[in-house]
């Protein structure tokens, strides 16, 4: 088999038991899940599907770029005042996840390498190495708050390193870096002669209220890719559009747009009508934005009171939607605390171990369930379930 793809792809244990009981019939509480879609937050509506039925979608005339409407609505509505970016410097993907593989190909010849935080969402490593490319790591540390470990950061850089990943809100932690953490980064970055990537598809979702958190966004010292989509930032994972922001010396942006445009011209992957209905659908997500964080604040209220009665704590962090809980109950033996929690009240969690972190303590929990659902939830695994036990 190409050594690139998986050599094994058998599910592991909490996907068997997953499986396992929904195969038995039994009625599992999702609290992983991060589609909008699934959890009663619509954005979809009657003028939206107007907006992508627009005549003008009848059309095909591509642009690798993207439609310049397309390109100057991200310009306009996602940027701060303080952080402009160039409708020219701003190229359109299908997703994140291809962003991050056209990305690797443009900075990246095989065997080279990037380094990204950990702990972090799992996607990075499988698309790295599909691209051949190879996937350092360097360390996010918690002490009341998350911090950069930026020795581990400056370890990680070798010889063959091209970039930086850095996610802000990062997925699961919730954190950002501060300011004086940011200017050591972009320091050590020039000084080492790599890029820096910044997935912020969670920017516009802060846990306190009246907090804007920071973009990578406008002038730079090194090559900076900013990426963003409406999976986010709309609620809209099905209309499939994220974006590159591209920032920094005049002459690496200019080497580095040629080279994009040549990518984005052979997959062309962004459909006609979602770029034409694009300033339209970016110009009214403040109604899902707005329903979505009062959702998101409600859930780790709720989260919070159940974990100081239960000896546990929600960790601190910035934003996104993903909260990290610690748990100071110790499972049976041979159990996480995920796969304790499916077992013993089909409650289902992430283990801390999909996101690298090596502690056997936390679990990962989405804040975007419906209330109910997650009341329900956490009564279960403060109570467990009128049944047997399935261990």
């Amino acid at each position: 088999m190409n050594r690139r793809l998986p050599e094994e792809q058998e599910p592991n244990p909490l996907a068997r038991l997953l499986e396992e009981k929904r195969r038995s019939g039994r009625a599992i509480l999702d609290l992983t899940v991060t589609n909008p879609t699934e959890v009663g937050l619509l954005a979809l509506d009657e003028a939206a599907l107007a907006a992508l039925a627009a005549p003008s979608a009848s059309r095909y005339e591509p642009d690798p770029s993207g439609t310049r409407s397309a390109r100057e609505a991200i310009a306009r509505e996602l940027c701060s005042p303080g952080a402009p970016v160039d409708p020219e410097r701003i190229f359109l993907t299908a997703s994140s996840s291809e962003a991050y593989a056209h990305l690797f190909r443009l900075l990246c010849e095989p065997g080279d390498d990037v380094v990204a935080p950990r702990p972090s969402y799992p996607l990075l490593e499988p698309i790295a190495r599909l691209e051949d490319v190879r996937l350092e790591s360097y360390r996010l540390a918690y002490d009341g708050a998350w911090r950069l470990d930026l020795d581990s950061l400056e370890a990680a850089i070798g010889l063959r390193t091209r970039a930086i990943v850095l996610v802000e809100p990062n997925n699961p932690t919730g954190s950002v870096l501060a300011a004086g953490e940011r200017r050591a980064v972009e320091e050590l970055a020039e000084r080492r002669g790599v890029a820096l990537i910044s997935d912020e598809v969670f920017r516009e979702f802060p846990w306190r209220e009246g907090r804007a958190l920071p973009t990578w966004c406008g002038t730079r010292s090194v090559p900076t890719f900013v990426l963003g989509g409406i999976s986010k930032s709309c609620g809209l994972p099905q209309l499939k559009l994220g974006w590159i922001a591209l920032s920094g010396p005049q002459a690496a942006v200019e080497r580095y747009a040629a080279g994009l445009e040549w990518i984005l011209d052979l997959f062309l992957s962004v459909g006609t009508p979602v770029q034409l209905a694009l300033p339209f659908l970016l110009a009214r997500r403040s109604a899902f934005q707005e329903a979505l964080l009062a959702r998101l604040r409600s859930n780790l209220e709720t989260w919070r009171s159940w974990a100081a009665r239960n000896g546990g704590a929600v960790l601190d962090a910035d934003g996104g939607w993903s909260a990290m809980i610690r748990l100071e109950s110790v499972p049976p033996a041979g159990h996480d605390h995920a796969e304790w929690a499916l077992d013993r009240a089909d409650v289902l969690l992430h283990p801390a171990h999909y996101y690298d972190l090596d502690d056997d303590r936390h679990v990962v929990a989405s804040l975007l369930p419906e209330p109910a659902v997650l009341a329900e939830a956490l009564r279960r695994l403060e109570h467990g379930i009128d049944s047997p036990s399935r261990a």
